[in-house]
């Protein structure tokens, strides 16, 4: 409970606003309400199972960790395209969300809601029931189309804990390389 008040201190701090509760003895709620957790997922990695341009039928994972100290399970999460040529657009029907990597793929999760905004590229995600504290989850994003142009494309991860006004707390970038092997803008098949 000390560190969540001190923690909670040292948001209040930092986000400049003087009050804050306890929700729980490790969670961390201010008193306008807003809640973060008290110790944030970590992104560990993101890949891809086709990293050549133009393919079809790729999935893109991100894993990530909400330790078991996270005071609040996981609610959402939205992944934003920062950095590369072409927009990729996913098939948000075809994506999902499970326990474990992609390497160990566990029980399914469920999706409350699965979005795109294609003027911030962003996609959402909203876990239902939320994600419990201590576990080891993967987001598998299935594009329509892998992109036309090769070069490293930077994907933002925020994730969201559960409550009515949530922190966003960004996890870091999840980065996929596509390669052009060979292929030129007039023949995508390499020919």
């Amino acid at each position: 409970m000390r560190v969540a008040v001190i923690f909670g201190i040292a948001i209040a701090t930092i986000v400049g606003l003087e009050g804050y509760t306890s929700k729980s003895s490790s969670a961390i709620q201010l008193q306008d309400g807003t809640v973060y957790f008290a110790s944030p997922p970590r992104l560990l990695g993101a890949s891809t199972t086709f990293n050549e341009v133009y393919v079809w039928g790729a999935t893109y994972y991100f894993t990530l960790s909400l330790p078991e100290n996270a005071g609040e399970p996981l609610q959402k999460i939205t992944i934003n395209q920062r950095e590369g040529v072409d927009y990729i657009r996913f098939n948000l029907k075809k994506s999902f969300a499970f326990e474990g990597t992609s390497s160990r793929e566990g029980q399914k999760l469920g999706l409350k809601e699965a979005n795109s905004d294609r003027k911030t590229q962003t996609v959402t995600l909203t876990f239902d029931p939320p994600v419990a504290p201590g576990k080891t989850i993967t987001i598998a994003l299935q594009p329509q189309q892998n992109p036309s142009v090769s070069g490293v494309y930077l994907f933002g991860v925020t994730a969201f804990p559960a409550g009515e006004k949530s922190h966003g707390q960004f996890l870091g970038f999840g980065r996929l390389h596509f390669y052009n092997h060979g292929r030129t803008i007039f023949s995508p098949f390499g020919w």
